[in-house]
């Protein structure tokens, strides 16, 4: 019998496997992102988090494992995930607004014909807006900074109205004042009953920020509460041996 907490559980990685080129990034690893909880991962350069997410929503295709979201495959639950990509790995030129890319974010409601309603964009611009961005709402996605380019991304994902949230690291090169604004929104959602899980990078903020974490280096080395898990010992683990000065 499947413990009770793993069947309510949005999203669970079991033993992954994912190789480039025929060189391992994952092995074995798994993931359990607990209901209602924000959760991060965290591992040195290369530990393959950022594969790990990408093979939680079906981008990577892995060598071995399951990946299943509420205890369904994660096919039949994909509406109910929403995910911010990295920046980097964004086509910032392409000629779109700041409301277009918050409207992306409705496709899945705006039917085959892709056609908006005035209630459509209203929604955008309540999402936009959730993240003070409503004001830039007609300017080219590509005049923005970089800040401002992951508070759009994020609108996107909220106009989902997801249960799951997905992002691969939100606060990497943004402001002060875009990484207060995301992680307001972001515990705004969990305390709302939704689920985050977000790659990071920064130790100092992971007790401020997170619930729960896995650390991570090409396989799990440990995965909890935030408060018993991201230790010293696990970190050292984690890092080779070499304790991260910021932690």
């Amino acid at each position: 019998m499947k413990d009770t907490a793993l069947l309510s559980a949005p999203l669970q990685v079991q033993d992954l496997t994912v190789s480039y080129g025929g060189d391992p990034v994952l092995t074995g690893a798994d993931l359990t992102v607990p209901e209602g909880e924000m959760t991060a991962i965290i591992g040195p350069n290369g530990a393959g988090k950022s594969t790990l997410l990408k093979s939680a929503l079906g981008l990577v295709k892995p060598l071995s494992g399951t990946i299943t979201a509420w205890d369904q495959p994660l096919a039949a639950q994909r509406d109910r995930i929403a995910y911010v990509p990295q920046r980097a790995s964004v086509d910032w030129d392409f000629p779109t607004t700041v409301l277009e890319v918050a409207l992306m974010g409705l496709y899945r409601q705006l039917g085959l014909l892709r056609r908006t309603r005035p209630h459509h964009r209203d929604k955008a611009l309540a999402c936009l807006d959730r993240v003070g961005m409503s004001d830039l709402a007609d300017r080219q996605i590509g005049q923005l900074s970089g800040g401002q380019q992951q508070r759009v991304f994020l609108a996107r994902a909220l106009a989902q109205e997801a249960e799951l949230y997905l992002l691969d690291e939100p606060f990497a090169g943004v402001d002060a004042a875009t990484e207060a604004a995301i992680i307001t929104v972001l515990h705004g959602l969990r305390d709302a009953g939704k689920t985050v899980l977000c790659v990071h990078h920064d130790l100092s903020t992971v007790p401020r920020y997170f619930d729960h974490v896995c650390l991570l280096n090409r396989h799990t080395v440990a995965q909890g509460p935030t408060a018993t898990t991201f230790t010293d010992a696990n970190l050292m683990r984690t890092y080779d041996g070499r304790l991260p000065t910021a932690a």
